[in-house]
C-alpha cells in the first residue's frame, strides 16, 4: 500500500511552462511511495478570475473539489496559487451553509454536489506531514554539504494564512527545515519575504525601457540581496516566482550590466539531488540560469 494517495492537481502554468517542477515532484513522490492519481478532468483553479469574476472563481474551484470528492481523494497541489484558491473555497463552502447551497445549485446543472469531505495540501505539507523530516533524512544519499542555499517563499504559499494554514506568514520556517534536511546550509538575506513581482509584470513599464518595469525592479532588488549574502542557489515553490528569477535573471543582467549567476531550483529538484537521483533524470537543462557548475560542485 502507498504511504499516501492524492489526486494530483497540476494547474495551468506547470505543465505548459515549468515542466521541470512536475518531473522532480513525480520522482521524489515515487521514492516516498506517494501515489499521485492523474485527474485529466481538472480545470483551472479559478485564481486568475478573482476578483474580476469572483463567482466564476468559486464555481471553477468547487468543480475541481467535487471531482476529487468523487474519487474519495484529497488533493495535492504544486502551485501555491492553486493551493490557496482551492483551500480558500474548500473552507468557505464548508463553513458558509448559504454559499454552499448557492454553489451547489449551479453545480447540480452538471450533476455535481460539493460535500466538503476532502482536504487540499501543497507538496510541502505532504512531505512534512505525510512523510516527515526524519523519514526524508533517511533517503539522503548525497548530502549537499557546503552548498549555500536561500529560499523564496512567495506570497501565496503563506497567505491568506487563515485558509492555507501552512506556516507563520511573518516568520516561516517550513522551507528552511526542508532545505536543511538535504544537508545544505540555509542562508537568510535582506527582504526575504518580499514579493517577486510576478503579479505586477508590466506595471509602470515604459514601452522603450524595461528598467521601469516594477517587477524587474523587485526581482533585481532580491537578486542584489541574494548575491550580497553569498547565496549559491535559490529555492522556490511557485512556478511564477521561479520564472521571475530564472527567466528574468539574464534579462536583468543585460539591462543593468550586472552579473548574478544564481541558479534557481524548485525544492523537489534540490531534494532529488540530495537523494542521489541522477541529474539527467530531472530536466535540469530547462533552466535558463545554467546549473552545470552547481552540479559539478556537488
Amino acid at each position: 500500500m502507498p504511504k499516501s494517495t492524492h489526486s494530483f492537481f497540476l494547474g495551468c502554468a506547470i505543465p505548459s511552462m515549468v515542466l521541470s517542477y512536475e518531473i522532480a515532484t513525480r520522482r521524489i513522490a515515487k521514492s516516498f511511495d506517494i501515489e499521485l492519481v492523474e485527474m485529466p478532468e481538472f480545470s483551472c483553479c479559478g485564481l486568475p478570475l478573482d476578483p474580476v469574476s469572483h463567482d466564476m472563481m468559486l464555481l471553477l474551484a468547487a468543480q475541481n473539489l467535487c471531482l476529487a470528492e468523487q474519487q474519495g481523494l484529497n488533493i495535492m497541489t504544486m502551485c501555491p496559487g492553486c493551493n490557496g484558491t482551492l483551500c480558500k473555497v474548500n473552507k468557505m463552502l464548508k463553513e458558509d451553509r448559504k454559499l454552499k447551497e448557492t454553489v451547489n445549485g449551479y453545480l447540480s446543472k452538471v450533476g455535481m454536489e460539493f460535500k466538503g469531505n476532502i482536504s487540499v495540501k501543497h507538496l510541502v505539507q505532504v512531505l512534512t506531514e505525510d512523510v516527515g523530516y526524519e523519514e526524508i533524512k533517511k533517503t539522503i544519499q548525497r548530502p549537499l554539504k557546503g552548498l549555500k542555499v536561500a529560499a523564496h517563499y512567495g506570497c501565496h504559499i503563506l497567505r491568506p494564512a487563515e485558509y492555507v494554514e501552512i506556516d507563520d506568514p511573518e516568520n516561516p520556517t517550513i522551507l528552511k527545515k526542508l532545505i536543511e534536511v538535504t544537508g545544505a546550509r540555509y542562508l537568510d538575506y535582506v527582504n526575504e519575504l518580499q514579493c517577486c513581482g510576478a503579479t505586477i509584470i508590466g506595471a509602470g513599464r515604459s514601452p522603450v525601457d524595461r528598467k521601469g518595469d516594477l517587477s524587474i525592479q523587485l526581482a533585481r532588488d532580491k537578486l542584489i540581496h541574494l548575491k550580497e549574502a553569498g547565496v549559491q542557489a535559490l529555492v522556490t515553490l511557485c512556478p511564477s516566482c521561479y520564472r521571475v528569477f530564472d527567466v528574468n535573471q539574464p534579462i536583468i543582467e543585460r539591462l543593468f550590466g550586472e552579473d548574478y549567476g544564481i541558479p534557481v531550483l524548485h525544492y523537489p529538484e534540490l531534494l532529488a539531488l540530495a537523494m542521489g537521483i541522477n541529474p539527467n533524470d530531472l530536466a535540469l537543462t530547462e533552466h535558463r540560469v545554467k546549473l552545470s557548475n552547481l552540479i559539478e560542485g556537488l
